[in-house]
């Protein structure tokens, strides 16, 4: 199914059970809501949401000045058109900046969340870093190609799409995280590069009603290399939250 919202194309699907609060899957950036497959599979009891955020998946390829405060306006629009007043959320990544947001704004719409490696701290920058930026500023004064300097997901974008990205990935969103109240579950992967495990520790620190679970020797996509593990946290937060 599909929703407009301001003239953009969404794609959103239901999957599985009869219970009346969704859980609302929420994916990573560069990926789609298929990611979380082996989760709407493994709990048939459970009313799910899938959402493609633009422009991945079954959504419109071609999006203009979006920013994360967008990302939230077009999740709050398609929970009112849907009539949805309250939800549970699972986050990946991406996802996790949309949520830290929208149950900062919007309290009484997320009634609990599972965030996993979840993004949108200012993190720890290394020398390394500065030069690289250095680096990228210098040449593109000069006027060279600075096509192949950034991170896989900056260089596969468009001119238009890096613009959002940028807006999104500069955001500090810690004042947010700090203003969630509902019911939280924190999962990560021990040795997750993209969101490193020292944003878990601070994000268990500063959400009030938080908890933290380490899967080990687990990357960024912990939920897909360890399923099992992490079903069984979903499972018993779902039961006492959802």
């Amino acid at each position: 199914m599909f929703y407009n919202y301001c003239g953009t194309k969404v794609y959103y699907s239901f999957k599985n059970g009869q219970s009346k609060t969704p859980i609302l899957l929420l994916h990573g950036w560069g990926v789609d809501s298929q990611i979380f497959e082996g989760i709407w599979k493994n709990f048939p009891d459970r009313s799910f949401l899938c959402i493609d955020f633009p422009p991945f998946g079954k959504s419109q390829k071609t999006i203009e000045n979006f920013t994360i405060y967008t990302y939230v306006a077009l999740l709050m629009s398609l929970c009112e058109h849907l009539g949805i007043e309250k939800c549970n959320i699972l986050a990946h990544s991406f996802g996790g900046r949309i949520v830290a947001i929208l149950a900062s704004v919007k309290c009484s719409l997320v009634h609990s969340c599972i965030l996993i490696g979840s993004a949108g701290l200012k993190p720890k920058r290394s020398l390394k870093y500065y030069y690289k930026i250095y680096k990228y500023k210098l040449l593109k004064k000069l006027g060279r190609s600075t096509l192949n300097l950034g991170s896989k997901d900056y260089i596969m974008l468009d001119d238009n799409m890096k613009k959002t990205f940028n807006s999104i990935v500069n955001e500090d969103l810690q004042s947010y995280y700090q203003n969630m109240h509902c019911p939280c579950l924190i999962i990560w992967g021990e040795k997750d590069s993209e969101t490193p495990l020292y944003m878990a520790k601070k994000l268990k620190k500063i959400i009030s009603n938080s908890s933290l679970e380490i899967i080990k020797n687990a990357g960024h996509f912990c939920f897909l290399t360890n399923p099992l593990l992490v079903y069984k946290f979903l499972s018993k937060f779902w039961e006492e939250n959802a």
